[in-house]
């Protein structure tokens, strides 16, 4: 894996991870991560995507991880123009997309908006997050899905917590999880989102309504909910008829689902790294 960095609209710099594919050996592979989140947590599938010869970059979007954190531009579709303009600059033709909750809404909102820049989408137990049904009101939603304040957490206090609330994940994944903070010199954390910017992005998801995109969506998508009681607390579990009405309005889907916790890329890589090959090998041309 390497880094390298590129342009997001209005000159935002832009934290790439990447790994080298072989050439021929299907599309490349390009993934976003949730809100509050960050590329690494994309780093077991992109091992296995790359082993299998794609070419893959994990990006830090605006004001996550390694990337700048600008005052703005948090909306979705913002988000997915910076996503546009890193496929241009890394000059792929066409390739995949994959995102993970708000991350699947971002590339929902590329193929829309973009139509012949990707050349399919996976989305990751999110595109069909629409929180303005279940809150019709952004006080309510801004109240009931604000951030816990873990500023100042110590770091091996952080790390104990998330043993006990994933026991099942493999230590890569909650190394990747903590990899969302920055470790101070006290051995103390930080986000790297802040608190009002995690709000910026909340809000431009209240705001976003996949469902008036889905009619326009012509690439082949891969909609991959998180199955049953672990993955029920996330909110891209707002699944169920969510899932289904996608599947009905895209003009091609695909729904499968996987038992595991809402960040299934960091709970179950190899399974969701499978799919997605599966997948690319029927749907998405070389």
């Amino acid at each position: 894996m390497t880094l390298r960095r590129a342009t997001g609209v209005g000159g935002v710099e832009l934290a790439l991870h990447c790994w080298d594919g072989r050439p021929g050996s299907g599309p490349p592979v390009l993934l976003a991560h949730g809100l509050a989140s960050n590329a690494r947590l994309w780093a077991q599938v992109a091992e296995r995507l790359a082993a299998a010869g794609h070419a893959v970059v994990a990006v830090d979007l605006r004001g996550h991880g390694r990337s700048a954190k600008p005052e703005a531009g948090y909306d979705v579709a913002t988000v997915a123009a910076d996503l546009a303009g890193v496929v241009i600059e890394l000059g792929w033709c066409r390739p995949v997309v994959a995102g993970q909750s708000w991350g699947g809404n971002v590339v929902l909102e590329l193929a829309a908006r973009y139509p012949g820049t990707i050349g399919g989408a996976v989305c990751v137990d999110g595109g069909w997050i629409e929180l303005s049904r279940p809150f019709p009101q952004w006080d309510d939603c801004a109240l009931q899905l604000a951030p816990p304040r873990l500023a100042g957490t110590p770091l091996a206090e952080l790390r104990d917590r998330l043993w006990s609330l994933h026991p099942g994940w493999p230590a890569a994944g909650i190394e990747a999880f903590l990899a969302n903070f920055e470790v101070l010199d006290d051995g103390t954390v930080a986000p790297w989102l802040t608190y009002d910017r995690h709000l910026l992005v909340l809000r431009g998801l209240w705001e976003h309504h996949p469902s008036a995109l889905y009619a326009g969506v012509a690439a082949p998508v891969l909609l991959v909910p998180a199955r049953g009681p672990a993955g029920a607390g996330g909110p891209g579990a707002m699944a169920g008829d969510a899932v289904a009405e996608a599947a009905g309005a895209l003009a091609s889907a695909r729904v499968a689902g996987l038992d595991g916790d809402h960040d299934l890329h960091a709970h179950r890589p190899a399974e969701l790294a499978e799919l997605m090959l599966g997948w690319m090998a029927e749907m998405v041309p070389a």
